[in-house]
């Protein structure tokens, strides 16, 4: 059985997309679900989210848009956290040096030692729009779409759909998606709530989920290379994540 991958994507920086593909992904497997993290963004934060620093030699998961016999297992590593192993980046993965070949990583993910050994797959993806990002879409089975509540969010919300829809009607006609999360918010501040209501009405109330609200704890865990889970348990950030992690496996119907 393929596992169920999902894409953490958006045209623009900044939108907390590493943030959301580490927390989630900590959050699966602190549920038990055998979770792959593959970090796609060359800056490498995923990989700090969870406790791996890749040394020098270290294979990475770049190497699969290099090297045609290379094998996405081979740069498959753990964390420190149980049941998630990570994929780290290339910091010096250089972007126009990779494949054109848009199915490539899916084939990677559809190969029986990544089926056998994950449930899920979460994929942090670069705001570039190169081969990277659209090779994490033609392998996704959905989007999550992170945003800030400013009012440049939509902007990179209309570029990333746009591109979804392409692939959807291309490269992957089983894409779904799965919605677009507000974060870093607080909703006493007008701009916020003003945001957020524009939002649902442009994309529809049904694709934006609940949200994660603005909490300093989400950053200092990335300070300590530790998901929120294991560093502040108790917060607020730590409760948004679980509550997400919950919603998106009832979309898919595991819950």
């Amino acid at each position: 059985m393929r596992p169920l991958i999902l894409s953490v994507s958006n045209r623009k920086g900044g939108t907390g997309k590493t943030t959301t593909a580490v927390n989630l992904a900590a959050e699966w497997a602190g549920r038990g679900l055998r979770t792959l993290l593959v970090d796609l963004d060359s800056q490498g934060h995923a990989g700090l989210g969870v406790g791996v620093v890749p040394t020098r030699n270290q294979p990475t998961v770049h190497r699969i848009f290099q090297d045609s016999e290379f094998s996405l297992t081979q740069s498959i590593c753990p964390t420190v956290v149980e049941h998630l192993s990570l994929a780290p980046a290339d910091q010096n993965f250089e972007h126009s040096s990779s494949s054109t070949d848009l199915l490539l990583l899916r084939r990677q993910l559809e190969r029986p030692e990544i089926r056998e050994r994950f449930d899920l797959v979460v994929l942090d993806t670069p705001p570039s729009l190169d081969f990277l990002l659209m090779n994490a879409l033609s392998a996704a089975h959905g989007v999550l779409i992170p945003l800030v509540p400013h009012h440049l969010a939509g902007e990179g919300v209309k570029q990333l759909a746009r591109l979804f829809f392409k692939i959807a009607s291309t490269a992957n006609s089983n894409l779904k998606l799965f919605g677009l999360l507000p974060v870093m918010v607080d909703l006493h501040i007008n701009l916020h709530r003003a945001v957020i209501s524009e939002t649902s009405r442009q994309f529809g109330a049904t694709r934006l989920l609940r949200g994660i609200r603005i909490d300093i704890r989400l950053a200092e865990a990335f300070a300590v290379q530790r998901p929120i889970r294991m560093f502040s348990p108790k917060t607020r950030g730590a409760m948004d994540y679980q509550l997400l992690a919950s919603e998106l496996l009832a979309l898919w119907g595991w819950e």
